[in-house]
């Protein structure tokens, strides 16, 4: 069994990769967290517990975690992507969960989880990484109980948010920094140039959609997005990127790895919240002198049409 930890901002493609999750059985899920993101904390929280619901996972504990990033807070959010309630105006069409949040914050919840767990536990963060940024800087003792971040962000050719910026990366920049370059743990980053080869089109969602009812619902949370993407990229499709994120951490090694020297840019300007991926050869960077960050496995390749098929298995049952 894959002990997980999921830390999200449902959300379309988070709710896929909820589904993701639920629908695996060699996966342990121990425990869910929100964070700010697509839409305001109050709208994850609620997104993520409907999305369990659906599956009967009563048993799994939620918490709320931070509604503003680190250091400067911004009102931007992905209702313009995800719809006003992150669902495409369809959250009401999910089931209420019987049993509600856990009476604890977000950090408490995963450091709870983490003492507790006899192995190495998997935390997969899809949405902006102040949640993460915050229990490894308030238990560090925790981190060698952590055994993989598996994380959906960042894009080593360009933004989605601005010309050089991943969304989850830039709505805080300071707590991925945190993450991604200050910490040891081993971790897996999932960008955008990726996430975007593993679009699905149209006969993936109607397959999806025949496969019963809780194809059905899912297929009907992406109107807005699949309108976002024909008038963004011109194409009639779906880009689930947390759900591609959530294949490597249920099933490592489905995805290809690059290992590369990271940074990600702070500082104000049209360049904030870029991830800074160093592609130099070794002897270079050696040669250089210049300190190119910490190497993280980079997801950049991948058999597209496995993980397609990979998906499609797991949220058609």
């Amino acid at each position: 069994m894959t002990a997980l930890i999921i830390d999200t901002d449902p959300g379309i493609d988070d709710a896929y990769a909820l589904a993701l999750a639920c629908a695996s059985p060699e996966v342990d899920l121990l425990g869910v967290t929100t964070v700010f993101g697509n839409v305001g904390l109050a709208m994850t929280t609620r997104n993520a517990l409907r999305v369990l619901a659906l599956y009967g996972r009563d048993d799994v504990p939620v918490a709320a975690g931070a509604d503003r990033p680190l250091v400067f807070p911004h009102p931007h959010r992905a209702r313009y992507v995800h719809g006003e309630d992150g669902l495409s105006g369809r959250s009401d069409s999910l089931p209420e969960r019987a049993v509600g949040l856990a009476g604890t914050d977000a950090v408490s919840l995963m450091a709870s989880l983490l003492d507790a767990a006899d192995s190495p536990v998997t935390i997969v963060p899809i949405g902006p990484l102040t949640n993460i940024a915050l229990l490894l800087a308030v238990y560090p003792s925790l981190a060698g109980k952590i055994g993989r971040l598996v994380v959906m962000g960042g894009s080593i050719a360009g933004g989605n948010v601005t010309a050089a910026a991943e969304f989850n990366i830039w709505s805080d920049p300071e707590a991925a920094r945190r993450v991604l370059v200050e910490e040891e743990i081993p971790t897996v980053l999932v960008p955008t140039d990726l996430t975007h080869r593993c679009a699905v089109d149209t006969e993936w969602l109607d397959r999806l959609a025949a496969s019963g009812s809780r194809g059905r619902v899912l297929v009907e949370l992406t109107a807005r997005y699949r309108e976002y993407y024909r008038e963004a990229i011109g194409r009639d499709c779906t880009v689930l990127h947390d759900a591609v994120a959530m294949a490597e951490a249920i099933s490592p090694g489905i995805l290809r790895m690059t290992p590369l020297p990271l940074e990600v840019e702070c500082a104000p300007g049209p360049a904030r919240g870029m991830v800074v991926a160093d592609r130099r050869n070794p002897m270079a960077r050696e040669l250089s002198g210049e300190p190119s960050g910490r190497t993280v496995d980079v997801a950049l390749d991948a058999d597209l049409d496995a993980v397609r098929e990979f998906l499609l298995s797991r949220l058609a049952t």
